[in-house]
């Protein structure tokens, strides 16, 4: 691992919590892998429910999070979810191991009304499109990273190396918002610099 290779997705997780609905009682992480950021959103939040298919990482999330989450070892895609249980449903990473048409639909039941979705995930590379993205990506990764290597920040966790990784992501940021808006409308995606992009929704409440 070189030196000045850091954490995209911890980065990232300040962008997530900006997105967490006032008065949010429960949250559900979809895919939270060593935890680190279940921990984050559990001070913030009254109850957590941090889910991953893998016990490694479930094993490694135990170790980090406080009491008042709950570490949940399953496929969010079979796992059996109350539906409009949760405030907040979060995921970073782990969507584009999914199949939106399944994912999403679930993550949107899983809501109450007035609940919101925010999800960080990998999009496939929109070339030439987006190039001017990838070259600012490439070198800020770089600036960024002689910058948080001295600041000793955004370390990569002992447990990255068992995290599942795809290399080579179905969808680019444009056809996961044509598929998002279509499953959910109103659902907003936009890229991020460093090879991610952001999907929001918030669910409707239906009218008295």
């Amino acid at each position: 691992m070189s030196w000045i290779d850091w954490d995209h997705n911890a980065f990232y997780h300040r962008c997530l919590l900006r997105q967490l609905p006032r008065g949010c009682a429960r949250a559900l992480d979809v895919g939270c892998g060593a935890g680190s950021f279940a921990a984050k959103l559990a001070r913030r939040v009254e109850q957590v429910d941090a889910m991953d298919q893998s016990p490694t990482m479930i094993d490694a999330a135990k170790i980090v999070v406080p009491d008042n989450v709950s570490c949940l070892t399953g496929d969010f895609l079979r796992h059996e979810l109350a539906e409009e249980s949760y405030d907040a449903v979060f995921s970073i990473s782990a969507l584009h191991h999914m199949p939106l048409a399944d994912a999403l639909p679930r993550m949107a039941a899983a809501l109450r009304p007035g609940g919101v979705l925010a999800a960080i995930a990998l999009p496939r590379a929109d070339l030439p499109r987006a190039l001017p993205v990838e070259l600012a990506a490439a070198a800020g990764h770089r600036l960024f990273g002689l910058a948080f290597a001295v600041a000793g920040c955004y370390r990569k966790e002992p447990s990255h190396k068992d995290m599942p990784v795809v290399l080579d992501p179905p969808l680019t940021t444009r056809a996961v918002r044509t598929a998002a808006t279509a499953l959910l409308p109103g659902a907003r995606v936009r890229r991020l610099v460093f090879w991610r992009y952001l999907l929001t929704w918030r669910k409707p409440v239906s009218p008295a």
